[in-house]
């Protein structure tokens, strides 16, 4: 494919390798185009994790004719055009830059997503999905080649050698197998016990889990929302970028949640 894309052109790339459609019905996100742009070429695509100002100021800065996001503007209730929102879809008419958001296919994808990446770079075998979600699975759990500790999977999967959020180190001193989570998914902490998983590797920490976790033998490690989900959206730039010749750029803007 040449370099020659519209925002057409590039939602029908995307549907064709992200499940869009088939999580229409249980995901709160809006998945697809959020802000169409009037109809230019698209030379450059940026991609970062939050639909926020800063992430639109720096795909402007750089070019960008479309932002690609994890966590998109619109989702499953009506939002006002008022205060933040107002200004930062004025922000994208502006600069004539289009919003694409996908969320849980990007999540749940088994090359691209962010669960099986983070899967991958643990290098976990016999792969399995976990983690059902309104009857999908959205992640996965594996066995390791060799039995690992909490710190030897910490530096596994920090991005930008980012601390994790939180550490429940409750379970084994080494872990034989884990399951994967990204974002706020620390209650599926008790699937994981349910399951027999040595290991949960998750985006957010929770108070409400401690206990269970404590109690139930399991080790955690609360990644960060944000850091366990820079994955998905790497692996598809670099898609972009080989398949279809397009510049991109990741665009890097931690909360440090």
């Amino acid at each position: 494919m040449g370099t020659e894309q519209t925002t057409i052109k590039l939602d029908r790339f995307f549907r064709n390798f992200l499940d869009i459609e088939g999580f229409a019905s249980i995901d709160r996100a809006q998945n697809g185009i959020q802000v169409d742009n009037d109809g230019s070429v698209i030379q450059k695509i940026a991609f970062g994790v939050d639909a926020a100002m800063e992430t639109f100021e720096r795909a402007a800065d750089i070019n960008a004719g479309m932002v690609f996001v994890h966590h998109g503007l619109f989702w499953d209730v009506p939002v006002l055009m008022t205060g933040n929102n107002r200004q930062r879809i004025k922000f994208l008419l502006d600069h004539n830059i289009a919003l694409y958001a996908v969320h849980l296919p990007l999540d749940q994808h088994p090359k691209f997503g962010n669960n099986a990446v983070i899967t991958d770079l643990l290098g976990l075998e016999n792969i399995e999905s976990f983690g059902l979600y309104k009857g999908r699975k959205i992640g996965y759990k594996g066995d390791f080649s060799k039995p690992v500790t909490i710190d030897e999977v910490i530096k596994k999967i920090n991005f930008m050698n980012r601390p994790p959020l939180g550490i429940f180190p409750f379970g084994k001193k080494v872990n034989t197998n884990a399951a994967v989570l990204s974002g706020g998914c620390a209650q599926d902490a008790r699937q994981a016990m349910k399951e027999g998983v040595d290991l949960f590797v998750t985006g957010e920490s929770s108070h409400q889990i401690y206990h269970d976790c404590l109690e139930g033998k399991l080790n955690m490690i609360a990644a960060g929302h944000y850091n366990t989900e820079v994955w998905g959206l790497q692996a598809v730039m670099k898609y972009c970028r080989t398949d279809l010749g397009i510049e991109t750029e990741f665009i890097d803007v931690p909360t440090g949640l």
